[in-house]
């Protein structure tokens, strides 16, 4: 079921009186219970249709409706009740703990004094909970990790309880395992609380993976599908073409465009293979079947010529230096 929709939207700027539009006409929908990702080059608009879906910023054209009412409709107090919002911005907060900043996310909840019920302690607990957090609920929030501290903010985000959580970038000044943790919690909690989920992230590989769906920005618009889907049509390569690199759909991956002016022909153990090949592009080899140079890729070695190679770093010298000749 769709809780967010849009109709012909442009999104963009109003600069000295007129309109700098950065996308236009998106007919978009949000549903409950999945995760999805924006992604984009650099420019593409993620940040302002983020901003502009939840009301920081105002649309030039068309409606953001959340439940089928215009967010132009909504009061401040009831899009807190409708959507939470976890920006990339980094919060520095002291003498509060993690229970004090997820009890933040019970202020659109509250009376006019602030006043948790049993309800509400129940919620900021659960919220605690489901990121992993339970053990450092007393800890000062200024003392966490930052991989810690995101948790601290996506929990804050569900103790809202709001049907619709929006998150910038929340990966951003993360490390690789905080960073694969969070967007597998994310497509987790998606799931189990029936949430739609929908964040803005550079980490391609990593959506590629978790989203259920993306939404994918280029300056020649956005392209919305299942993230396999994508890349079968060639999305990914429209909205990523460069000069420099490309999308490989085989892998997921972007690979540097090297120049190429030497054949070589590979066979053999595909996982040893896909390495052997990165190598081998790095030096300046294209694959091409029936090359006079092959390559025979073992479980352990790599034979070429009657010989016969423990490692990539001989490959290349025997190649290097049977091309010198």
């Amino acid at each position: 079921m769709a809780v967010l929709e849009t109709h012909k939207l442009d999104i963009g700027y109003q600069r000295k009186g007129k309109q700098a539009v950065v996308q236009s006409g998106l007919d978009l929908e949000l549903r409950a219970g999945e995760l999805v990702c924006l992604i984009g080059p650099n420019g593409s608009g993620k940040s302002t249709l983020l901003r502009t879906l939840a009301g920081l910023q105002k649309q030039l054209k068309g409606s953001v409706q959340i439940d089928k009412t215009d967010i132009s409709k909504l009061s401040q107090s009831k899009k807190a009740l409708k959507f939470a919002l976890v920006l990339t911005d980094k919060i520095e907060v002291d003498n509060a703990t993690v229970y004090d900043i997820v009890a933040f996310g019970r202020q659109p909840h509250s009376n006019w004094w602030g006043k948790q019920n049993r309800n509400d302690e129940t919620l900021i607990l659960d919220s605690i909970d489901m990121v992993h957090m339970s053990t450092f609920k007393e800890r000062f929030f200024c003392e966490l990790s930052d991989g810690e501290k995101q948790r601290v903010m996506i929990a804050k985000a569900l103790a809202q309880d709001t049907p619709i959580i929006m998150l910038d970038e929340p990966t951003a000044h993360l490390d690789l395992p905080n960073r694969v943790e969070i967007m597998l919690l994310l497509h987790r909690l998606a799931h189990k609380t029936d949430k739609a989920i929908l964040l803005s992230t550079h980490e391609l590989d990593l959506a590629l993976q978790a989203a259920d769906r993306i939404w994918l920005m280029s300056k020649n618009g956005l392209e919305c599908g299942v993230p396999e889907d994508l890349v079968f049509d060639g999305s990914f390569n429209r909205a990523f073409e460069s000069q420099y690199y490309f999308f490989n759909a085989s892998n997921g991956n972007f690979s540097m465009n090297y120049p190429m002016t030497k054949n070589v022909w590979v066979t053999g153990n595909k996982t040893r293979m896909y390495w052997t090949l990165r190598a081998l592009a790095r030096a300046g080899y294209m694959v091409v079947q029936g090359a006079e140079t092959e390559i025979q890729v073992d479980q352990d070695s790599w034979k070429i010529d009657d010989m016969k190679f423990t490692s990539i770093k001989d490959l290349l010298e025997y190649l290097e230096n049977k091309n010198a000749v």
